[in-house]
């Protein structure tokens, strides 16, 4: 009920998106679909321009039909389809506090089992994930269930249940390819305790459901099967080091962190001590960690998928430890005190975390323009920084053409891109991101646009702000919109 609780809070109250992937590459997505624009570029084009973009469809696929349903009932508020993506979302991570329990329990025995329940239930940052549309952490409960089954598993086991398994991982890999570092090192245990039958039976039953999932769906729309896995593949190889870098113990540091300390370092001593009984759990997450540190690409969230793998085995391997050693007063104070901490440090933080409202500005900024049907095309002015804010046009409800001015692009060079004294050409809007300089950005602005009007101010929410001020690279900050009176005359009541 706890995890239940705070899950429903997140739903209602954790809006807006946590990062580009979740937004960017799954809801605009399949709405655009919907609309019938295909405004990223993801089907085959008539005049055969686009290409592979190199992501799954059946995750967004399954958004596709959720959106295209909901609108069929007559809901067509952006806001209102959310709360139901989140609402459908919240109700699937619970299998990762179901599964972890029973896994934890199959493996060790009770008080260690409602340990790791609670963790699952109300670690700080895992409401506010389970209803984000996050592929690392949505394949979570599809990689457990498997790995349930795998560990209850015995030799009147049915050839079936290995074959579910197998969907299950494969299913995991057509929302998250990298799973199959995880999946294929449980296979790994499997081959070296020479259950050659049931390995086989898992890789059948994975290799399956990618074939008609992975391959069929790129066969259908791109008449060439896996041409999405083939370029996903080929991206990464060549673009490995053009995103956030870091070095090798970057994803250590990060989990450690996160898992608040001492208790973390714990879970930790735990995991590598326990690797011998507990080798099921330990091989898979210690490839996938292996192969996200050697990765040049680092960013946070791709090791989040193996949060509670790490959690069960640490907690286990520890909780071993100490009753080894129980008779050591001085180890059985700092294991006391240190969970009192944690839990202190963690219910803390769950309630904000909780109920951020991540990216207010940018959503709202959009809910704004979509209060005027005229608008048909606007601009962004974000010459502080050289990386786009990209503004989710899902709360636009419509697909219009934007253009942005960054850091790296000369107002002289802008002032020629278009014959903007023709009113055909101009913005409806000009959405000015962050306050430093602003009079200034605007003056400036209205020697090209000299009918541009104050019209709204967005701001982040607190989390937001917090976020920023923690680190700035989270640039969340004010929104300021002009409505440019030669294209849109009228204010929006």
């Amino acid at each position: 009920m706890a995890a239940l609780f705070f899950r429903m809070l997140a739903v209602v109250f954790s809006k807006g998106f946590g990062w580009i992937d979740d937004q960017f590459l799954i809801i605009e997505i399949a709405q655009s679909w919907i609309d019938g624009s295909d405004y990223y570029g993801w089907l085959p084009s008539t005049d055969g321009t686009n290409e592979p973009k190199g992501f799954s469809f059946f995750y967004v696929g399954l958004h596709y039909l959720l959106l295209s349903f909901l609108e069929w009932v007559n809901i067509f508020d952006p806001q209102g389809k959310m709360y139901v993506v989140r609402f459908l979302h919240a109700l699937w991570s619970l299998l990762i506090v179901f599964f972890g329990y029973k896994i934890t329990l199959k493996l060790s025995e009770q008080k260690t089992a409602s340990l790791v329940g609670w963790m699952m239930a109300l670690l700080w940052f895992f409401p506010f994930l389970s209803v984000r549309n996050l592929v690392e952490f949505v394949s979570i409960p599809l990689l457990m269930w498997g790995t349930y089954l795998t560990v209850q598993s015995s030799k009147s086991t049915k050839w079936s249940t290995w074959i579910w398994v197998g969907i299950l991982f494969g299913l995991a890999f057509n929302i998250r390819m990298q799973t199959l570092l995880f999946s294929g090192g449980i296979g790994i245990v499997l081959l070296f305790s020479k259950r050659w039958k049931e390995a086989l039976l898992v890789g059948l039953g994975t290799i399956g459901i990618i074939a008609v999932i992975q391959g069929g769906i790129d066969y259908l729309v791109w008449d060439e099967p896996f041409i999405q896995l083939k370029s996903y593949v080929l991206y990464n190889m060549e673009h490995a080091a053009d995103y956030t870098t870091g070095p090798w113990y970057v994803y250590l540091l990060f989990l450690l962190g996160i898992l608040i300390p001492p208790i973390s370092i714990f879970i930790f001593w735990g995991w590598l001590r326990s690797w011998k009984k507990l080798l099921i759990l330990f091989v898979p997450t210690l490839l996938f960690l292996l192969f996200h540190s050697y990765y040049p690409n680092k960013q946070e969230r791709f090791v989040i998928t193996i949060v509670p793998f790490l959690i069960i085995a640490g907690t286990i391997g520890w909780q071993q430890i100490v009753l080894k050693y129980k008779s050591n007063k001085a180890l059985f104070g700092l294991n006391k005190y240190s969970w009192y901490f944690f839990w202190t440090i963690n219910l803390i933080l769950l309630l904000p975390v909780t109920l951020i409202y991540s990216k207010k500005a940018r959503v709202e900024a959009m809910e704004h323009l979509s209060h005027y049907p005229e608008l048909e095309y606007f601009l962004i002015e974000d010459i502080n920084k050289n990386v786009l804010r990209f503004p989710p046009m899902f709360y636009l409800e419509k697909w219009v053409p934007y253009d942005a001015m960054m850091e790296r692009d000369k107002f002289s060079s802008f002032k020629k891109k278009k014959d903007w004294k023709i009113i055909s050409n101009q913005p409806g809007f000009v959405l000015f991101f962050q306050p430093d300089n602003i009079e200034q950005r605007v003056k400036k602005m209205k020697t090209v646009f000299p009918q541009l009007v104050f019209d709204e101010m967005i701001q982040p929410g607190k989390a937001d702000k917090v976020l920023h001020w923690l680190n700035p690279i989270n640039d969340n900050q004010n929104i300021y919109i002009y409505r440019n009176e030669a294209v849109i005359s009228t204010k929006s009541k």
